[in-house]
Protein backbone atom coordinates (compact mmCIF):
# COMPACT_ATOMS: atom_id res chain seq x y z
CA UNK A 1 0.00 0.00 0.00
CA UNK A 2 2.90 2.33 1.02
CA UNK A 3 4.20 1.80 -2.34
CA UNK A 4 1.54 3.06 -4.31
CA UNK A 5 1.25 5.87 -2.36
CA UNK A 6 4.88 6.67 -2.72
CA UNK A 7 3.98 6.43 -6.76
CA UNK A 8 0.90 8.71 -6.57
CA UNK A 9 3.36 10.94 -4.49
CA UNK A 10 5.50 11.40 -7.28
CA UNK A 11 2.95 11.39 -10.03
CA UNK A 12 1.43 14.69 -8.43
CA UNK A 13 4.81 16.29 -8.50
CA UNK A 14 5.22 15.52 -12.06
CA UNK A 15 3.62 18.96 -13.20
CA UNK A 16 6.51 20.73 -11.02
CA UNK A 17 9.46 18.67 -11.71
CA UNK A 18 8.53 18.97 -15.66
CA UNK A 19 9.30 22.71 -15.12
CA UNK A 20 12.74 22.39 -13.28
CA UNK A 21 13.37 19.78 -16.03
CA UNK A 22 14.86 22.63 -18.86
CA UNK A 23 16.74 23.85 -15.83
CA UNK A 24 18.75 20.88 -15.19
CA UNK A 25 19.30 20.40 -19.12
CA UNK A 26 20.50 23.53 -19.51
CA UNK A 27 22.66 23.62 -16.47
CA UNK A 28 24.23 20.00 -17.92
CA UNK A 29 24.59 21.79 -20.76
CA UNK A 30 26.71 24.63 -19.59
CA UNK A 31 28.73 22.03 -17.52
CA UNK A 32 29.19 19.74 -20.48
CA UNK A 33 30.70 22.63 -22.82
CA UNK A 34 33.18 24.10 -20.79
CA UNK A 35 34.75 20.45 -19.62
CA UNK A 36 38.12 20.96 -20.47
CA UNK A 37 39.74 17.94 -22.79
CA UNK A 38 43.61 17.69 -22.75
CA UNK A 39 45.65 15.81 -25.24
CA UNK A 40 47.13 12.81 -23.67
CA UNK A 41 49.04 11.37 -26.86
CA UNK A 42 51.82 13.16 -28.17
CA UNK A 43 53.26 14.03 -31.61
CA UNK A 44 56.51 16.07 -32.84
CA UNK A 45 55.49 18.40 -35.51
CA UNK A 46 52.29 16.03 -36.24
CA UNK A 47 54.13 13.10 -37.00
CA UNK A 48 53.04 10.07 -34.57
CA UNK A 49 56.44 8.00 -32.69
CA UNK A 50 57.72 5.66 -34.83
CA UNK A 51 57.27 7.25 -38.52
CA UNK A 52 59.96 6.51 -40.69
CA UNK A 53 62.98 9.05 -41.13
CA UNK A 54 62.38 8.59 -44.60
CA UNK A 55 58.41 10.26 -43.90
CA UNK A 56 59.41 12.91 -42.07
CA UNK A 57 62.46 14.28 -44.42
CA UNK A 58 59.80 13.88 -47.29
CA UNK A 59 57.57 16.63 -45.56
CA UNK A 60 60.05 18.58 -43.48
CA UNK A 61 62.70 18.90 -46.62
CA UNK A 62 66.38 17.81 -46.01
CA UNK A 63 68.29 18.55 -42.49
CA UNK A 64 71.46 20.32 -42.71
CA UNK A 65 72.94 17.69 -40.42
CA UNK A 66 73.00 14.40 -39.38
CA UNK A 67 74.43 12.60 -36.22
CA UNK A 68 74.63 9.49 -34.64
CA UNK A 69 74.20 9.42 -30.88
CA UNK A 70 74.23 6.67 -28.32
CA UNK A 71 72.32 4.06 -30.88
CA UNK A 72 69.83 7.26 -32.31
CA UNK A 73 70.10 8.94 -35.41
CA UNK A 74 70.04 13.06 -35.28
CA UNK A 75 68.48 14.76 -38.07
CA UNK A 76 69.15 18.97 -37.75
CA UNK A 77 66.84 21.75 -39.58
CA UNK A 78 68.01 25.13 -39.29
CA UNK A 79 65.19 28.47 -39.77
CA UNK A 80 61.76 26.35 -38.77
CA UNK A 81 58.89 29.14 -37.34
CA UNK A 82 57.47 27.69 -34.76
CA UNK A 83 54.49 30.01 -32.88
CA UNK A 84 55.75 32.69 -33.92
CA UNK A 85 59.71 32.14 -33.19
CA UNK A 86 62.33 30.87 -35.24
CA UNK A 87 63.88 27.66 -34.02
CA UNK A 88 66.68 24.83 -34.86
CA UNK A 89 64.99 21.40 -34.91
CA UNK A 90 66.41 18.23 -34.11
CA UNK A 91 64.11 14.68 -34.17
CA UNK A 92 65.79 11.43 -32.91
CA UNK A 93 65.01 8.39 -34.39
CA UNK A 94 65.85 4.86 -33.64
CA UNK A 95 65.55 1.22 -35.71
CA UNK A 96 61.21 1.75 -34.69
CA UNK A 97 61.56 5.12 -36.25
CA UNK A 98 60.62 8.27 -34.60
CA UNK A 99 61.42 8.58 -30.98
CA UNK A 100 61.46 12.89 -30.32
CA UNK A 101 62.06 15.96 -30.91
CA UNK A 102 63.50 19.04 -29.70
CA UNK A 103 63.43 22.74 -30.50
CA UNK A 104 65.64 25.27 -29.96
CA UNK A 105 64.16 28.69 -30.26
CA UNK A 106 66.44 31.89 -31.30
CA UNK A 107 65.76 35.15 -29.49
CA UNK A 108 67.50 38.18 -29.00
CA UNK A 109 66.84 39.35 -25.61
CA UNK A 110 66.02 38.37 -22.20
CA UNK A 111 62.68 40.31 -23.21
CA UNK A 112 62.25 37.81 -25.77
CA UNK A 113 63.32 34.57 -24.04
CA UNK A 114 60.90 35.35 -21.37
CA UNK A 115 58.05 36.09 -23.74
CA UNK A 116 58.82 33.17 -25.61
CA UNK A 117 58.77 30.50 -22.58
CA UNK A 118 55.29 32.56 -21.26
CA UNK A 119 53.83 32.38 -24.58
CA UNK A 120 54.92 28.28 -24.98
CA UNK A 121 54.12 27.40 -21.15
CA UNK A 122 50.48 28.85 -21.66
CA UNK A 123 49.67 27.01 -25.14
CA UNK A 124 51.27 23.78 -23.39
CA UNK A 125 49.24 24.41 -20.14
CA UNK A 126 45.78 24.69 -22.73
CA UNK A 127 46.89 21.23 -24.97
CA UNK A 128 48.23 19.08 -22.04
CA UNK A 129 46.72 20.89 -18.58
CA UNK A 130 48.17 21.52 -15.66
CA UNK A 131 51.04 20.07 -14.38
CA UNK A 132 52.86 19.44 -11.05
CA UNK A 133 56.43 21.12 -12.34
CA UNK A 134 55.35 24.63 -13.51
CA UNK A 135 57.99 27.64 -13.01
CA UNK A 136 56.10 31.01 -14.15
CA UNK A 137 58.95 33.26 -15.94
CA UNK A 138 60.05 36.62 -13.93
CA UNK A 139 63.15 38.97 -14.56
CA UNK A 140 65.38 36.93 -12.34
CA UNK A 141 68.13 35.32 -14.10
CA UNK A 142 67.75 31.71 -13.10
CA UNK A 143 66.83 28.24 -14.65
CA UNK A 144 62.83 27.87 -15.27
CA UNK A 145 61.09 24.46 -16.42
CA UNK A 146 57.44 23.14 -17.17
CA UNK A 147 57.09 19.45 -16.98
CA UNK A 148 54.10 17.08 -18.48
CA UNK A 149 54.55 13.54 -18.16
CA UNK A 150 51.95 11.89 -20.22
CA UNK A 151 50.99 8.19 -21.24
CA UNK A 152 52.34 9.32 -24.60
CA UNK A 153 55.74 10.60 -23.46
CA UNK A 154 57.23 13.62 -21.84
CA UNK A 155 57.09 17.14 -23.16
CA UNK A 156 59.68 19.97 -21.05
CA UNK A 157 60.22 23.40 -21.75
CA UNK A 158 63.03 24.71 -19.86
CA UNK A 159 64.95 27.72 -20.70
CA UNK A 160 68.25 29.36 -18.15
CA UNK A 161 68.03 32.97 -17.94
CA UNK A 162 71.41 33.07 -15.94
CA UNK A 163 73.37 31.57 -18.22
CA UNK A 164 71.80 32.39 -21.34
CA UNK A 165 70.66 29.27 -22.72
CA UNK A 166 67.85 29.37 -25.42
CA UNK A 167 64.17 28.57 -24.49
CA UNK A 168 63.83 24.66 -25.11
CA UNK A 169 60.99 22.27 -25.82
CA UNK A 170 61.77 18.51 -25.78
CA UNK A 171 59.43 16.04 -26.74
CA UNK A 172 60.33 12.33 -26.19
CA UNK A 173 58.32 8.78 -26.89
CA UNK A 174 58.27 6.32 -23.78
CA UNK A 175 60.66 4.48 -25.44
CA UNK A 176 63.47 7.72 -25.62
CA UNK A 177 62.44 8.92 -22.22
CA UNK A 178 63.20 5.48 -20.45
CA UNK A 179 66.62 6.11 -22.40
CA UNK A 180 67.47 9.03 -21.36
CA UNK A 181 66.04 8.96 -17.62
CA UNK A 182 66.56 5.66 -16.96
CA UNK A 183 64.04 2.32 -17.00
CA UNK A 184 62.45 3.27 -13.76
CA UNK A 185 61.31 5.93 -15.43
CA UNK A 186 57.48 5.86 -15.72
CA UNK A 187 53.80 7.94 -16.59
CA UNK A 188 53.16 9.65 -13.16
Amino acid sequence: MQLTAGFVSIMNEMPRLKKLLPIFVLLFGVFYANATTYVTELTFRGFSWGTSMDEVIRQMGPPMSRDQIDGFVSLVWDNVRISGYTAFVLAYFSDAGLQGGVYYFLTHSLDETMRCYAELQQKLLDRYGPTRVLDRITRELRPYASTWSLPGGLVRLRVNTRQGDPVTLWYSSPKLTRHVLGEGWAYR
